[in-house]
């Protein structure tokens, strides 16, 4: 094989003038008319869509999973994970699904999109916990393992990328924010945390299914749920990195109901209503205020525009 490397640079050169030339077109979708396998290859033509929600699984030591005395093991562990995680994220229906070396990750975009997705993180946060108890149970020397989500949301261009006319190499690709700070808020979460951005705390901060606790075992009256969390190698200059922790996981007696409950586009508790004050409070401490109330804005008025479409 001959490498033909300077006809290979050649080659790239020419098309990199050529691209930065001009600027591609592109076309603004709603959530009903957006469709992956549409996405252009060869046509300069990236898709727009306004907001969609990025739900990140990032399975904790993995790299430390061996793969030469203790393979089988690590292989039963990576489908016992990924497998599921992928399962959770379809089953609440994710518009999307990519599978990343130990991980994947889902887009949402349609209508209960915030809804859909937490509930999607929350479910692997929950079935994690017992899969680290079993690892460990199986495997006592094996590394901590588990998954640890993140969520972010907000626009991203979309284009199929790869080899024309070889669907084989191709792969649409999510230009902007949410899966790029979905992947930082999974990998500054702790074994067993979910942690979102800002943006996403500012559309399901109301919702008092997700935010204050059912108040069963301990407590004798609904909590707040969830911390603030600085979302590591966020830009400083970026308010999204203000994001929100959380480490439960649903309730084995109304996880359930909770979870229909937030699927069916409810979000009030009457016993919830201080938990959700203290909760709304917690999250707009200091400079916090003045964040907070920017992207609940901001929030507010995606989706009314959305649902004016």
């Amino acid at each position: 094989m001959n490498s033909e490397l300077s006809d290979l640079l050649g080659s790239i050169t020419e098309d990199i003038d050529s691209e930065l030339a001009s600027t591609p077109d592109v076309v603004v979708k709603s959530p009903e008319s957006f469709d992956v396998e549409k996405l252009p290859i060869q046509k300069r033509e990236w898709h727009q869509l306004e907001d969609i929600v990025a739900v990140v699984v990032d399975l904790k030591g993995s790299s430390r999973l061996g793969t030469g005395k203790h393979a089988a093991s690590t292989a039963s562990i990576y489908e016992a994970s990924t497998d599921n995680a992928v399962a959770v994220l379809k089953h609440f229906g994710a518009d999307f699904i990519q599978i990343q070396g130990d991980g994947a990750f889902g887009l949402f975009w349609g209508e209960r999109r915030y809804e859909q997705a937490t509930c999607a993180g929350i479910t692997v946060k929950t079935f994690s916990v017992d899969l680290s108890a079993k690892i460990h149970d199986k495997w006592p020397d094996a590394p901590i393992t588990g998954y640890k989500v993140g969520i972010a949301s907000g626009r991203v261009l979309a284009k199929r990328i790869g080899t024309p006319r070889n669907p084989a190499e191709q792969e649409p690709i999510w230009s902007g924010k949410p899966v790029n700070y979905a992947a930082k808020a999974a990998q500054t979460a702790e074994l067993g945390e979910m942690v979102v951005t800002a943006d996403v705390w500012a559309n399901i901060e109301d919702n008092d299914y997700l935010t204050t606790s059912c108040a069963h075992g301990s407590d004798d009256s609904p909590s707040p749920l969830w911390d603030n969390k600085i979302i590591e190698n966020v830009p400083e200059e970026d308010d999204s990195r203000n994001g929100r922790v959380l480490t439960a996981t649903w309730c084995s007696e109304c996880g359930e109901a909770f979870c229909d409950a937030i699927l069916a586009g409810d979000t009030e508790r009457p016993e919830s209503a201080e938990a959700r004050a203290n909760s709304m409070r917690a999250a707009r401490v200091g400079v916090l205020e003045k964040v907070m109330s920017a992207k609940k804005a901001s929030a507010i008025n995606r989706r009314k525009g959305l649902n004016r479409r």
